[in-house]
């Protein structure tokens, strides 16, 4: 599934803070998108129906965790990205993100080969 730009925030909150309130997400991506409460909320519950994001329960709060794995959601988005804005045949260089501050070096070698093995199953099935 392809996350929104506001549901990607989101997500990135998410992959670097571990799971939150929503009282925690809020305050954390506020200012950053000048939303009130209760838009939070509610993205972050369309989020949870998506598969974007899951929700349990601790002590009567409701914990929020990204249930969309980090790697392949952002292959999949430099994917689309590379094809739909780039008009690229295949994936776009890995080394372009090396400054990325989303991604350790081991994301990264690991993002290359997600990224290169959809592009191996492409060309096979194209």
């Amino acid at each position: 599934m392809k996350p929104l730009a506001s549901e990607l925030f989101i997500l990135k909150h998410l992959w670097k803070s571990g799971s939150q309130s929503i009282g925690e997400i809020h305050n954390a991506i506020k200012i950053d998108l000048g939303w009130s409460r209760s838009s939070s909320r509610k993205t972050v519950e369309r989020m949870v129906d998506k598969g974007l994001l899951n929700v349990r329960d601790e002590h009567g709060l409701n914990i929020y965790r990204a249930q969309a794995k980090k790697i392949p959601t952002l292959a999949g988005l430099i994917q689309s990205f590379a094809a739909d804005v780039l008009g690229l045949d295949g994936p776009l260089p890995v080394s372009n993100l090396v400054k990325s501050q989303l991604l350790s070096g081991d994301e990264l070698a690991e993002l290359e080969a997600v990224l290169n093995a959809a592009d191996d199953q492409q060309k096979k099935n194209g």
